[in-house]
């Protein structure tokens, strides 16, 4: 369901035409169809406790959740969990280290997500601040949350005063 409670989020199916797509019910061949732009694909250990771990922490809605895969949705983004498993053909499996951190170098950056309520939740979630939030030169209020995983997490928002 959508991030107003029960619509299904909008999504482009063909660069041009909009229409919605219930995330629960859609087949895996007209998701992956529907896909453009950038996509985040995050491999991790356990897929419910990530996906809690997000919509705890930052909000979003988690559809589909197996523990093999889960569609997470920020607004009207989205980004898959798929667990290690799941990656048995991809040659990406056997660059994972053992233990994390496993997103090393690569922030996941969520714009129009409040970082103080994000940090204030995120130790309770199994998360870790590595930096609490902080008014950045760039225009952003932001943290720095590591997630069970590794990867890190910076939610942010754009300065009282700054318009964009």
């Amino acid at each position: 369901m959508g991030a107003g409670g029960n619509q299904p989020f909008l999504r482009r199916s063909d660069g041009k035409a909009w229409y919605f797509m219930d995330y629960e019910t859609v087949s895996p061949e007209i998701f992956g169809a529907s896909l453009h732009g950038f996509g985040f694909n995050i491999l991790v250990t356990d897929v419910p406790r990530s996906a809690r771990f997000l919509e705890t922490v930052f909000g979003m809605t988690a559809h589909r959740v197996s523990a093999d895969f889960a569609i997470m949705a920020h607004g009207t983004h989205v980004m898959q969990l798929h667990a290690d498993g799941t990656y048995a053909e991809n040659p990406l499996l056997n660059l994972l280290p053992e233990n994390p951190p496993r997103g090393a170098g690569v922030e996941i950056r969520l714009y129009d997500c409040d970082p103080d309520l994000a940090a204030s939740r995120a130790e309770d979630a199994g998360g870790a601040i590595l930096q609490d939030p902080t008014d950045k030169p760039h225009g952003l209020r932001e943290c720095f949350i590591l997630c069970a995983d590794g990867y890190a997490w910076v939610p942010s928002r754009p300065l009282s005063g700054v318009a964009g």
